[in-house]
């Protein structure tokens, strides 16, 4: 039997029932994993849909058998779906990326337990509150911890037998005050297990509850006359009052909810997890899913929900989103706040998914620096619109002086990065007097007329160090005259001239760019380099006119006698002053009495010129 008869048959016979279906591959191996409303419907779709992304043809051209799960609800066939992407870890399904190098802080499963921070999860009986993204917010309740109760820090068995039979010495941190002593029966258990309670409602983030308890027991010893007991407790309270205004964000009548937020590129999405409590964040994470087959926001939006408050062992009964989901979750309200105290949290998370996503393309913008310059180039095709990258990219920029010594000059950028071989000077030939817009015609003209004939690379994006009036004359060359489609953008300066704006299209127009961004970056850098070669190539022609205009009007003097006086003498003014044996010295007696003649004895018109 063919293989499309078989997995036909198979089709054919599916329920339309919530469930999962497992792909599997000629070594019976499952290559993907999905779930579905109706299973049939979901199935069938693969291999009726025309025109699919080619990784899902991939997919389809591997599938050699077909598994389902039939289950009752949609909210099984997630939860199903992400148990068994993370048991087999299918080719095909988004991954998401390990978080082992988070730290978590864990309070240990001991006699006398104790609270640090740790990479590892042991199955031990231990409790673990994390992982956390942000190292800052772990650092600072683990000091409030600290602050607040003398807890143990060693790693002795501190069993009721050893300490009953005095096997330990108190430590260091006993004598400056860091902890009571349970290692020698200076607190009993239950009074430690009463400071572990409270340590966990805090890393829980229910800090309103334990704040009013020790705002209680304040007032108890206060009426007591335990004036030292009170001063104690309201300073631990303090500090804990302190720690909970810094925490809460939103009301504390905001109790209990979830909130997540996603990002996503070509290859990888990013989704930020928050839960609240009382108004306060107590717990932040920051995830990866590196895609597989194109999958939307709202597949791998659904993966993460699901993921995380399974890990959590969330029972928020509300979870904020940004987008619509086709997503039901038993007993649970879906939110998509506009305004109030739910959109703060919202925007909130989205600013930490965002900046998290910075973060990992700084560090990857070091370890690849061709990577990230590809990834600027696709921000300029994308604000432009251009059909590709501009892996090319030319500018060009007039310099001229009231209109004499005209010049320009072209760079060219390929893939981001200068390629010098391929500059061009060019003396404007066609143009008397200032006019910066028929000498950028000329030279366009000039530069693509010949491209054209030589059949050279032409290039993705031309620029114009100038506004509007200068890409106009290059799009009559471009299109008009020469009827080639290449993109054209201007690069306009501020009345400081410095770079303030890119603009683009027919009428030009301005398209947004962060002055802090690496994309304004790359072409300022272009519009700086054009303009230094334009002014470079000015000064040369200039120097040379000027030197021309006095030593190449004396007779008998030619080019290889001028290079060996300027280089004796650095400059006409040099040779002037020099002493005459000396010129002779040099290029000889018949020559140089030709240079003292003309330049010493008789009346030099300009002598300021170098």
């Amino acid at each position: 039997m063919k293989i499309a008869e078989y997995l036909k048959g198979i089709i054919d016979n599916l329920p339309e029932s919530p469930g999962c279906y497992q792909y599997l591959n000629d070594e019976k191996t499952i290559i993907y994993v999905g779930k579905a409303k109706n299973l049939k419907r979901r199935v069938s779709s693969y291999f009726h849909k025309e025109n699919q992304p080619i990784k899902t043809r991939m997919l389809v051209k591997n599938i050699r058998d077909i598994r389902y799960i039939v289950v009752s609800t949609e909210e099984d066939a997630l939860l199903l779906e992400n148990n068994l992407i993370k048991r087999y870890k299918p080719r095909y399904n988004v991954l998401l990326k390990d978080d082992k190098t988070y730290p978590s802080i864990c309070v240990t499963n001991e006699y006398f337990p104790r609270v640090f921070k740790t990479r590892k999860v042991l199955r031990n009986g231990s409790t673990y509150f994390g992982p956390y993204s942000h190292l800052g917010s772990m650092n600072f309740v683990l000091d409030l911890i600290k602050k607040l109760y003398q807890l143990r820090t060693c790693r002795l068995p501190l069993t009721p037998d050893n300490i009953r039979n005095g096997k330990f010495k108190v430590c260091l941190e006993y004598h400056i005050g860091n902890c009571l002593g349970p290692c020698v029966g200076n607190i009993n258990h239950d009074e430690y297990a009463k400071d572990i309670e409270e340590i966990k409602e805090i890393l829980r983030g229910n800090t309103k509850e334990l704040g009013k308890t020790m705002y209680d027991e304040m007032m108890n010893y206060a009426v007591k006359m335990e004036f030292e007991k009170a001063e104690t407790t309201k300073k631990h309270y303090e500090l804990l009052e302190s720690y909970r205004s810094k925490s809460q964000v939103v009301s504390n009548l905001i109790h209990n909810i979830d909130v997540f937020s996603i990002t996503a590129e070509e290859k990888v999405a990013y989704i930020n997890y928050l839960h609240i409590n009382n108004g306060c964040i107590n717990q932040a994470f920051t995830f990866e899913y590196k895609k597989k087959l194109n999958e939307t926001e709202e597949e791998l939006l659904s993966l993460g929900i699901v993921e995380m408050r399974e890990r959590y062992k969330s029972n928020s009964k509300e979870i904020i989103i940004p987008v619509e989901m086709d997503l039901e979750l038993s007993g649970i309200t879906f939110t998509i706040p506009k305004t109030g105290e739910k959109k703060k949290l919202l925007s909130l998370s989205e600013m930490n998914v965002k900046q998290y996503k910075m973060d990992r393309l700084k560090q990857a913008d070091k370890l690849n620096p061709a990577q990230k310059m590809m990834r600027l180039l696709k921000e300029i095709q994308e604000d432009l619109k251009l059909n590709k990258p501009p892996l090319r990219i030319e500018c060009f920029d007039n310099s001229n002086i009231s209109g004499s010594d005209a010049v320009a000059g072209c760079v060219v950028f390929t893939e981001g990065r200068p390629a010098k071989k391929e500059y061009r000077k060019y003396i404007i030939k066609t143009v008397e007097g200032p006019d910066d817009y028929a000498s950028m015609k000329e030279v366009v003209s000039r530069r693509y007329k010949r491209a054209i004939e030589e059949e050279s690379p032409l290039p993705d994006l031309i620029i114009t160090d100038g506004g509007k009036g200068q890409m106009e004359v290059v799009r009559q060359v471009i299109e008009d005259e020469l009827k080639l489609n290449i993109p054209i953008a201007g690069l306009a300066k501020d009345n400081k001239h410095r770079t303030s704006e890119l603009l683009y299209g027919s009428p030009p127009v301005v398209v947004g760019m962060k002055q802090t961004s690496g994309l304004f970056h790359l072409l300022t850098r272009i519009q700086d380099e054009v303009h230094r070669y334009a002014i470079a190539f000015h000064r040369d022609k200039r120097s040379k006119r000027q030197v021309e205009s006095i030593l190449d009007t004396i007779k008998g003097i030619g080019p290889q006698t001028q290079t060996l006086l300027l280089k004796e003498f650095k400059s006409v003014k040099g040779i002037i002053a020099a002493n005459d044996e000396d010129i002779i010295k040099l290029i000889g007696k018949s020559k140089g009495e030709i240079i003292i003649d003309s330049l010493k004895k008789e009346p030099i018109k300009n002598t300021n010129q170098e």
